[in-house]
């Protein structure tokens, strides 16, 4: 499966029309879960893996609209409509209604809560980041992403090393999110936790600009706006130019923050049977980082910031550009192709609070800031074959892909004589590559009418390379290169039980690499790739059921994952991160998810994870590597930190008018242990928020109104933890009770 596409609307199809909302496809083409659609309350999906076992469908599809009555979904085919269900994998889709309807479009987190397996925690800290783990992988991030594949609009924000990033996001034309979880996600390639993908919608049928802005507690300004048009002779392509500027002040002491995120999408059509889109990106941002507080740093004050994040200034810089095309043709009934490309550059400068003794101490020591230039590109080319196989609808697919990440990056001091915060003397000079490849196909077969089977497999090797250029006489040449290899197959079944209700299992293993960070640092103290890291296998299976009747939707999944080779922090020194494998290690858990119309104005939706994350051998960590057989032990049965047990999240919708919306949300997140010895942990917590709309039109403007009371009850509440920090600066926290009041208008022309 396409890392790129596997989740892309434009693999469905040539669109045969394509105004005031509705999507004709003529013909499916793909099979994984690419084209997911949901009205207001989730009543219709239409499901491309189903379709393309089935060929013929042809499949319109209505946007989301404001009323609370259900749209009916129309299908015309050879099958019955609840056909629609079958896709064998744990895949979740997040409406555009979902994620803009009462929300202020800060940061994904405020909608990834909506899916069951997804933890998405808020720093409150936007020099690192947020913080995203699915089933327990990726939890370990000390920034950016790990563990799980992201997309946004078919263009990967995942690097080929499997560190990824989604800051530079646009929520604000966001059409729809699609989360895939579970063995499914390893024909995605360097991951084992799962797939997000994010999509922007399609223009609207005249013209419209928009204008926003959003205030809120802490400084809090984001403002906004977009310009969405039809183009071509009859409106069938699409420009939608999007930008926004967030500042905030910040919650804690040290943690004021400017992002500014611009986005162009071109989408358009070849007149024989193709499509293309065009994808232009630039992101700014400029970050103070308060960095973690210990328990007792906690008890003192639980808005400050770390000591060294005041006397080094602690902050981060980012600047990145990025362009990306995807076109597609249908070159018959049976034959498909597509291909993507992209390329960009991420600038980034930090100043960390490493102290300044260990680099005046240690000659070979890396230095307390960075200064890296990455540029980055990639290209994915995959082929379609539809046909029948012992009377029944088989489809092959298979592609290749190519990523290259290169980077310069410079290690300085963070200090010059007695002036702390500053970039200083030289320390560390090299050029580092990360080149992926792969090879991938996957089949999908119907032997009969109410079966599907699906078999995959993908060949990924990932090689990393580091070119020393800071060479003296007391630090040798230390450029290496280590490479990872590895064949993931997948297979999946579900069977339709009633047209309603659908019973699927699947099983895979999954592939994680580490990250260029996570192989900086070697053991043993000498320079050098840590070419002893071994990447992450995993071996996962699951079973689920997922139901859609009319005003009621509900799902199941039960699921077990072990893992030889967990990437973990078996030490710290000075500022450094030292990664080694820690034997075996286990999750199993299960996902329950409801969604119902209590009445004609009422609408519930809640989820339940429960996640049980532990060691399953005996490893050694220590504070000061060398780690040796004397040090500290962890035995088998502690739990996986950064990892929370039971995760729960529910949400009470009222539209007393059709404009109008009132809402009452509520998560709770357990205990989370914050280290490998399970000494210690962020306690559970349960926030509850309250939030309003109000859409009307006057003087031929558009109005969206929106407040929220985020907190109701101002609890203590931990919003993410460093995993086995330095001096057990582990906690990072959240604000207590806070608002947010946003305006909207917007007006379109005829």
């Amino acid at each position: 499966m396409s890392e790129s596409q596997g989740l892309d609307q434009h693999n469905c199809g040539k669109p045969v029309q394509s105004r005031n909302g509705i999507c004709s496809l003529r013909r499916i083409n793909s099979l994984l879960p690419i084209r997911i659609g949901t009205s207001d309350h989730g009543a219709k999906v239409v499901l491309c893996l189903a379709a393309s076992l089935t060929p013929g469908w042809s499949v319109a599809q209505s946007s989301d609209n404001e009323a609370t009555q259900l749209e009916p979904m129309v299908v015309t085919a050879t099958r019955q409509p609840a056909d629609a269900l079958l896709v064998p994998a744990a895949v979740d889709v997040i409406s555009s209604q979902a994620i803009h309807r009462a929300k202020p479009g800060i940061s994904l987190a405020e909608t990834l809560k909506r899916v069951p397996g997804v933890l998405a925690r808020d720093r409150h800290n936007f020099a690192q980041g947020l913080q995203i783990s699915i089933r327990g992988f990726g939890a370990r991030a000390a920034f950016g992403i790990r563990g799980i594949r992201i997309y946004t609009d078919g263009i990967p924000a995942t690097m080929p090393g499997g560190q990824g990033q989604v800051s530079h996001i646009m929520i604000e034309s966001a059409d729809r999110i699609e989360v895939l979880r579970g063995p499914f996600s390893a024909l995605y390639g360097n991951s084992s936790g799962g797939v997000i993908a994010i999509f922007s919608g399609d223009a609207p049928p005249n013209p419209r600009l928009e204008a926003g802005f959003v205030a809120g507690k802490f400084g809090l300004r984001r403002s906004s706006l977009s310009f969405h048009t039809p183009w071509g002779k009859h409106g069938e392509n699409g420009l939608l130019l999007d930008g926004v500027n967030l500042e905030i002040d910040g919650y804690r002491q040290h943690s004021a923050a400017k992002r500014r995120t611009g986005q162009a999408l071109l989408k358009g059509q070849f007149a024989d049977d193709g499509r293309y889109s065009l994808l232009l990106s630039v992101h700014e941002l400029d970050a103070l980082d308060p960095s973690g507080l210990t328990a007792e740093q906690l008890k003192v004050n639980w808005r400050a910031a770390s000591r060294n994040a005041l006397l080094f200034d602690a902050r981060t810089s980012v600047q990145q550009s990025q362009i990306g095309v995807h076109v597609e043709q249908n070159l018959s009934d049976s034959h498909y192709y597509s291909l993507m490309a992209y390329a960009g550059n991420r600038d980034i400068t930090q100043i960390l609070s490493i102290p300044k003794a260990p680099q005046v101490e240690n000659p070979l020591h890396n230095g307390g800031a960075i200064d890296v230039k990455r540029d980055y590109y990639g290209l994915d080319a995959r082929w379609r074959w539809s046909t029948e196989l012992a009377g029944g609808a088989f489809s092959l697919t298979t592609g290749v892909l190519y990523q290259v990440s290169d980077e310069h990056r410079l290690g300085l001091e963070n200090f010059i004589g007695d002036r702390l915060g500053v970039m200083g003397r030289l320390r560390r000079d090299e050029q580092d590559k990360v080149t992926g490849r792969a090879v991938y196909a996957q089949a999908g077969w119907q032997p009969a009418d109410r079966w599907r089977v699906h078999l995959g497999a993908r060949y990924s090797n990932v090689r990393f390379q580091s070119q020393d250029r800071f060479i003296t006489a007391i630090n040798p040449d230390d450029s290496g290169a280590v490479d990872y290899s590895y064949t993931a197959p997948v297979a999946g079944v579900l069977f339709r039980v009633t047209p309603q209700i659908s019973l699927y299992a699947n099983a895979g293993t999954g592939f994680e690499t580490p990250t260029f960070s996570e192989l900086a640092y070697r053991s043993d103290n000498q320079g050098g790739l840590n070419d002893e890291l071994e990447p992450a296998i995993s071996r996962n299976v699951e079973v689920g059921l997922r139901a859609r009747h009319p005003g009621l939707e509900y799902s199941a999944t039960a699921f077990y994952s072990r893992t030889e080779g967990e990437i973990i922090v078996v030490a710290n020194q000075g500022g450094r991160s030292i990664y080694d494998n820690a034997g075996k290690t286990q999750r199993r858990g299960m996902e329950l998810a409801l969604s119902a119309m209590l009445a004609p104005r009422w609408r519930f939706a809640a989820n339940y994870t429960f996640l049980d994350a532990r060691y399953i051998s005996d490893f050694s960590v220590c504070d000061t590597p060398p780690c040796a057989e004397q040090d500290v032990v962890i035995q088998a049965g502690r739990r996986i930190p950064g990892i929370a047990r039971h995760v729960a999240w529910s949400e009470l919708r009222f539209s007393p008018f059709v404009d109008t919306d009132l809402m009452l949300q509520a998560r709770y997140v357990g205990k989370v242990f914050v280290n490998n010895t399970n000494s210690e942990a962020a306690h559970a917590y349960t926030r509850v928020d309250l939030a309003a709309e109000q859409r009307l039109n006057f003087f031929g403007l558009q109005w969206r109104a929106v407040a929220r009371i985020n907190n109701l009850f101002d609890e203590d509440i931990i919003g993410s933890v460093r995993v086995n920090a330095f001096g057990g600066r582990y906690y990072e926290p959240a604000p207590g009770r806070n608002w947010m009041v946003g305006l909207w208008v917007s007006k379109s022309f005829d």
